[in-house]
């Protein structure tokens, strides 16, 4: 490798011009056809947002030298960190160059070429948290130098975390709806204005490893792809201890933050749907990444029966007695806690970032509290009288226009966003609780049993269906007994911490014994928990 005499050089005028200083103005802009173009992915993809620390992490690059093959040219890998810049020396050498750019140096000089299998540059294990961009970039003038107007690059920037950091995947839920259909998204100040469509999170990002696992660059979990037969949860909790894929032996079971993690609501409920012919119908995970299965109807199970094993045992019994574990059914996209014993459940294992769903909460002493496990701020407390869906979303603009707690960019959390605060630990009958940290303040009512009892609280999440009005429902999440009429009497069907829809409007009172297989308590009137990001005012 050869390397110019001069002293590297890199002006003002050029940091502007190039990647470092001005990344999507470069990247939007045109590029003529000739032009070479370089591709580094993290981890498998092109956009990643989130690495836990511990997480194997691998950059690779490919170029595509089009018309320009052959050609000599500075090749530049570098790396932006919090401990300062570093550059690439091919064939395997890092070198720090400090805080300032002035110490950088080609990867290569050399001619260009299609580099069309992916060339790893880096791969550790470990990486300090804090943020990282990554570039990878071929300049056609040899000086040693970055030079705007002849420089072809790419780029990629994400965040590591502390292992025990809990990013939420965002629900990929992107059409708003009213009490029944799908609508144009409203402004500010029109009904239905605030809704999960209108507020991007952490948008779902999987690489497939082609060794039989995913990995989710959001959450830095890695997840088996095939769940295989359905088994009973004693099979599979026990195991993990034995599961060898793709030469790790470190799986587990996954808690049902985990598994709830790679839940989607752009998902669609068959729960009202009459055939058995699936062609059409969506899940609530994404099955580009993994394998999924309806129920088989021809075995005599419902299409619907989906529902996938986790770790999560609850610290009580449902249906008088029946003691359960929380999983999710990624056919109807709802949590409920399932039997232990006899029915079989689809079971996917994890590794990786065992902190993924411990809360951080911190009482910031002005009615907010915040959790720095999300970076999610909630209100202490919530609405103190139930509200249908269309209300919910109005009372929390309310709450803006009135600056409440001195911010005015609250909202009705997202399905996924509310299920993060919920204390699989606590329930009304093990800690005469809520389900929740003892931070927040929640409301008492009195249940359909007459119990002194804790709301389910709305989430600003259509639960869509296959209906005739398909966004007539919205997600909530059960803070105490998730109640349902069986046998005759009202009682705990589900458990506190389950996630369920409701009606979005209309009168309670129309359901006296519930709705469906396990009479699901149908209250219309839920309670509001508003929340904001930690960033913003």
């Amino acid at each position: 490798m050869t390397r110019p005499i001069s002293r590297f050089h890199v002006s003002l005028t050029n940091i502007l011009a190039v990647m470092f200083l001005a990344l999507l103005p470069l990247m939007a802009g045109g590029r003529a056809l000739a032009d070479p173009v370089p591709d580094i992915k993290i981890n498998g993809v092109d956009e990643i947002t989130t690495i836990a620390t511990g997480t194997t992490f691998s950059a690779t690059i490919q170029l595509d030298a089009a018309e320009l093959a052959g050609e000599l040219a500075d090749w530049w890998i570098i790396a932006e960190t919090p401990m300062g810049w570093y550059y690439y020396e091919y064939p395997h050498m890092w070198h720090g160059a400090g805080s300032s750019m002035a110490g950088l140096l080609p990867a290569y000089q050399g001619p260009l070429f299609n580099l069309t299998e992916p060339l790893e540059v880096l791969r550790t294990t470990g990486l300090p948290t804090g943020q990282y961009a990554f570039y990878f970039g071929v300049d056609t003038l040899v000086n040693g130098a970055l030079d705007g107007d002849s420089l072809s690059y790419d780029s990629t920037a994400f965040t590591v975390v502390e292992a025990g950091s809990y990013a939420l995947v965002d629900t990929d839920q992107n059409t708003c709806y009213d009490n029944s259909d799908a609508i144009t998204c409203p402004e500010s100040g029109e009904s239905f204005y605030g809704q999960d469509a209108q507020h991007a999170g952490n948008a779902p990002r999987y690489a497939d490893n082609d060794d039989g696992t995913v990995t989710d660059n959001v959450t830095g979990l890695m997840w088996q792809q095939d769940p295989g037969a359905k088994m009973i949860w004693n099979e599979a909790a026990d195991g993990a201890d034995s599961f060898d894929l793709a030469g790790y032996t470190d799986w587990r079971l996954p808690t049902i933050k985990e598994l709830y993690s790679l839940i989607l609501f752009s998902g669609i409920d068959p729960s009202g749907y009459g055939g058995t012919d699936t062609t059409g119908l969506v899940p609530f995970m994404d099955v580009d990444y993994f394998d999924f299965e309806y129920g088989d109807t021809s075995a005599g199970d419902r299409l619907i029966d989906s529902q996938w094993a986790t770790s999560s045992i609850y610290n009580a019994t449902v249906m008088n007695g029946q003691e359960c574990f929380f999983g999710v059914n990624f056919a109807d996209g709802r949590i409920k806690c399932y039997p232990t014993s006899e029915k079989g459940y689809f079971t996917i294992y994890v590794r990786g970032n065992t902190g993924y769903g411990r809360n951080d909460f911190v009482d910031n002493g002005d009615g907010t509290i915040t959790d720095n496990a999300t970076g999610l701020i909630w209100t202490q407390d919530d609405s103190g009288t139930g509200l249908n869906w269309q209300e919910a979303l109005a009372w929390v603009e309310a709450r803006n226009e009135a600056s409440h707690l001195g911010y005015s960019d609250w909202r009705l959390p997202n399905a996924k966003e509310l299920q993060s605060i919920v204390d699989y630990a606590r329930s009304p009958y093990a800690t005469d609780s809520a389900a929740i940290d003892p931070l927040f303040n929640v409301t008492l009512i009195t249940n359909e049993a007459e119990q002194i009892d804790y709301p389910y609280y709305w989430s600003n999440t259509s639960h869509v269906n296959t209906g005739p009005a398909p966004g007539s429902g919205a997600a909530y999440v059960a803070f105490g007994r998730a109640m349902g009429y069986m046998n005759g009497q009202w009682m705990d069907v589900h458990g506190a911490g389950a996630q369920r829809s409701d009606p979005k409007i209309g009168d309670p009172g129309d359901w006296p014994t519930g709705h469906g297989p396990q009479g699901d308590a149908i209250r219309i009137y839920n309670y509001v928990r508003p929340v904001r990001d930690g960033s913003g005012a």
